[in-house]
């Protein structure tokens, strides 16, 4: 046999790696046995089919890639990083789940204050080396702390009717749009809470969200009064409307001036539009009358939670004259 041949070449050097050389060590016997049924088509490497079903794999993840960047948007957790706006978070309720402290931080007056806030409303603190702290954040500057934030559960509109029903006072909801600022909209949540409101409203894309900086700015209002995402604002407003509700909106070139707002003691809904394109022509379509807030002529507008503010406001006044 070649293996046992003792000519140059037909016989591995002693030393090296390799295994002896001598038999088949049962690789033969083993090379008969059966390797199974087939596999099909789609799952053989270099067939026609497999290739198809790749190709149909990568189609679908690129139709899920906007699902994935809705949640990088504020669908899925959030972490609120530095030490001020990690303070400020739990200041106001904000409901998170872990607040992240890296090992060896310089401790402070505002980590102190964390540290004691988050264990206070029972969320978890966790000391993370600094490396894992840094890969949770994606590298961004945190300050030694950062806060995790579940996303935030929106109500159903039709929820708002069912809250305001359950109160003594006519139905007050706000519903935005096209307002992408989650600054404005925490301010439009804190203001609807302050003055009457039953919920709030905003579109489901295009629009901002109840991320941390929105619960932080509503000063934890957002935990007390619901605020709904409509798939189709319009839809929702006409939905509001069958429903007996009046819908207002806030437009500068309105049919009505707010000292003539008699519609505030109705069943209502007041919509505020962006600051600087207002309402979309959908909208302002949809709407039972325009309002505008008289001002001095050097002034052309107001920002969109304020305008809110300042109606909700009169709202309320008015209401409150009806008695």
């Amino acid at each position: 046999m070649a293996g046992n041949s003792r000519r140059r070449g037909a016989t591995r050097k002693p030393g090296t790696k390799k295994g002896m050389v001598v038999g088949s060590g049962g690789q033969r016997r083993r090379g008969l046995e059966g390797k199974g049924p087939t596999p099909p088509a789609e799952m053989r490497k270099g067939h026609p089919a497999a290739r198809r079903a790749a190709a149909a794999t990568k189609r679908n993840e690129r139709g899920r890639a906007p699902a994935a960047r809705r949640r990088a948007d504020g669908e899925g957790p959030e972490t609120v990083l530095g030490r001020n706006p990690v303070v400020e978070c739990l200041r106001a309720g904000v409901p998170a789940t872990a607040l992240h402290v890296a090992v060896g931080t310089t401790t402070d007056d505002r980590v102190a204050e964390a540290v004691h806030l988050a264990a206070d409303a029972g969320i978890a603190i966790l000391e993370v080396p600094r490396t894992d702290l840094d890969r949770i954040t994606g590298g961004a500057l945190h300050q030694g702390v950062a806060l995790q934030v579940p996303p935030y559960a929106y109500a159903h509109p039709d929820e708002l009717l069912e809250a305001a029903g359950d109160s003594a006072e006519a139905p007050l909801i706000v519903a935005l749009d096209g307002v992408t600022d989650p600054r404005n909209l925490g301010a439009v949540v804190r203001s609807a809470s302050a003055f009457g409101g039953h919920g709030v409203v905003v579109p489901q894309r295009r629009a901002a969200s109840m991320t941390a900086v929105a619960w932080r700015t509503s000063a934890g209002t957002a935990a007390r009064l619901p605020v709904a995402r409509a798939t189709n604002l319009t839809r929702t407003l006409r939905e509001y409307a069958t429903a007996g509700l009046m819908i207002a909106g806030l437009d500068a070139e309105a049919q009505v001036s707010l000292d003539d707002f008699e519609l505030a003691t109705d069943p209502l809904v007041l919509v505020v539009g962006s600051e600087g394109k207002g309402l979309s022509r959908l909208v302002r379509e949809t709407c039972d009358v325009t309002v505008s807030i008289p001002m001095a002529r050097s002034v052309e507008s107001l920002n969109a939670s304020v305008a809110a503010g300042v109606v909700l406001a009169d709202v309320a006044r008015r209401r409150r004259a009806a008695r």
